[in-house]
């Protein structure tokens, strides 16, 4: 339990290519891995044989340092100003980042190897105005138009694609006015037990609850290539949940989702969200509480956590041009279970991203 050594029938019947079982198993000690179509080098996590768990870099997974062109690029979010109950998930791109230490480079059930087939790194955290909403909204579109005018990503020629780790919910609102501006309108999957389509809070625009109705307002997500995931609890009107089932959204509550395997329903998604551009935003608490307490504004009745982890694999095939998981709180989750299901929320979708490798350029947000 917990050893870093894979068995030796394992390691025997793995090889190195990017699909295969053995992409995590050349050596117990993990260095740069050749990549299998360009004969590149990619930076690997650190792994618990070279360095123990509870030591190495604060970066997601214990990655190296950025030193060049990322295909995919992880970025820190700390803001909890937006959110309308609970703060503390301005800790959680260092909680989220602290538990990824327990995660390893290869998916021993969709046999993904996603830092063999994309370039990945964590280019650390942008530097908000912890005090002026409105301001921090503007500094993180700044911060990712930044981003996305960097070197051309490796596999594409394309900008990089961003994952982002929360930080609240308001976060995606910036994030996805900055990739609008090179991938036009996108489509949205949406895991969260709340709808997030107030017009204003206390008066703000852009909040933790409004961000996604001024995204569609705004031009950045297109509804009929929207679905949101989770939803329930309740509410003060029909109306918030219709409003964007009137643009043609999907809405799944997440009483239709209990007792049952969301695969079949993916597919339903992708079909759904086509070959364009799309976003994938998980807010924790659209998970149950018993799975997910550390958040700030917790429903119970939620999806499971291997719920979660089929939504997230059932991007796979998607056109993701970015993602985020938020709304971690640690401070209401001491045990760190939340922080550590971020952490594989935010793995799943590297290599649901890394997956589409193998579709095509496309696939990979060109």
């Amino acid at each position: 339990s917990g050893s870093d050594n894979p068995p030796a029938a394992r390691i025997e019947a793995r090889s190195t290519t990017g699909t295969d079982p053995s992409c995590a198993g050349q050596s117990a000690r993990r260095g740069p891995r050749v990549r299998e179509d360009a004969g590149m080098t990619n930076p690997q996590p650190l792994g618990g044989n070279e360095m123990p768990r509870f030591g190495g870099p604060a970066t997601f997974m214990r990655l190296p340092p950025p030193d060049g062109p990322l295909d995919v690029s992880i970025v820190g979010v700390p803001l909890d100003i937006g959110t309308s109950n609970r703060p503390g998930s301005r800790f959680g791109p260092r909680a989220v980042r602290a538990e990824s230490c327990l995660l390893r480079p290869y998916n021993m059930i969709t046999g993904d190897a996603p830092f063999d087939r994309v370039v990945i790194g964590d280019t650390g955290d942008v530097a908000l105005n912890t005090f002026n909403l409105a301001a921090s909204v503007d500094i993180i579109t700044d911060h990712y138009r930044g981003l996305l005018a960097g070197p051309p990503a490796p596999a594409t020629g394309g900008p990089t694609i961003p994952l982002s780790l929360g930080g609240d919910h308001t976060i995606t609102y910036p994030i996805l006015r900055a990739l609008a501006a090179h991938h036009g309108p996108m489509g949205v999957v949406h895991v969260d037990a709340h709808a997030d389509v107030n017009v204003a809070m206390f008066g703000e625009r852009v909040t933790h609850g409004s961000w996604l109705r001024h995204a569609i307002d705004d031009g950045y997500v297109d509804p009929r290539r929207t679905v949101q995931l989770g939803l329930r609890g309740t509410g003060y009107s029909p109306d918030d949940f219709g409003w964007i089932q009137a643009l043609g959204a999907r809405v799944v509550t997440a009483d239709q989702c209990w007792f049952t395997s969301l695969a079949p329903l993916m597919a339903e998604v992708r079909e759904q969200l086509g070959d364009g551009p799309c976003y994938l935003t998980f807010d924790v608490d659209g998970l149950d509480p018993s799975f997910a307490p550390g958040t700030g504004t917790p429903e119970v009745g939620g999806l499971t956590s291997g719920q979660g982890l089929e939504i997230v694999r059932g991007c796979a095939g998607l056109h993701l041009v970015g993602a985020d998981v938020v709304e971690v709180a640690p401070a209401y989750d001491p045990s760190g279970n939340t922080a550590l299901l971020g952490a594989n929320i935010a793995y799943e979708i590297l290599c649901a991203i890394s997956a589409a490798r193998s579709q095509g350029p496309k696939g990979v947000g060109e």
